[in-house]
């Protein structure tokens, strides 16, 4: 592979312009990386303690988001949370991240279109009927008590 230089330790970089993606796409992909300051990445040590102080606190959002999915609480918010701050740091992250906020966007512009939006507010429709007609056929039989105490009929 001819990276344009014979230096052993020169590295090729792409232009800004790739051939296939979008411009946006060619900018996400140089925000890659770690955002820890200047000061810290110089020092492998301190860069390395920086590394699993952010994995830490980011496991223990993502851990309470995971809890407060069956509790009330924004789980998936949290979760997502705990998710943003692993990718100030991790390359993994921030891929996971920008792969899930991709098919968030991808969803509601389906949600959106006038198509599925009507189909949605049938299905809709037709299941608060049913479950209306349900409801109504249990107060004619039984009334207003509760099933639980509604003896053998």
């Amino acid at each position: 592979m001819n990276t344009g230089s014979d230096e052993p330790r020169e590295v090729a970089v792409a232009s800004d312009e790739r051939a296939g993606e979008k411009p946006d796409e060619a900018q996400d992909e140089r925000g890659l990386g770690s955002k820890a300051p200047e000061f810290i990445k110089s020092r492998r040590l301190l860069h390395l303690s920086w590394q699993v102080l952010v994995f830490v606190i980011g496991l223990a959002v993502v851990v309470a988001g995971i809890i407060m999915l069956p509790l009330p609480g924004p789980g998936w918010v949290v979760i997502f949370g705990g998710m943003a701050i692993w990718a100030t740091e991790f390359v993994w992250a921030q891929l996971v991240l920008r792969w899930t906020k991709r098919k968030v966007t991808e969803a509601a512009q389906r949600a959106l279109d006038p198509k599925v939006r009507r189909r949605n507010i049938i299905l809709t429709s037709i299941g608060l009927v049913i479950i209306g007609a349900i409801l109504a056929v249990y107060l004619w039989k039984f009334g207003f008590e509760m099933p639980w105490n509604i003896k053998n009929q």
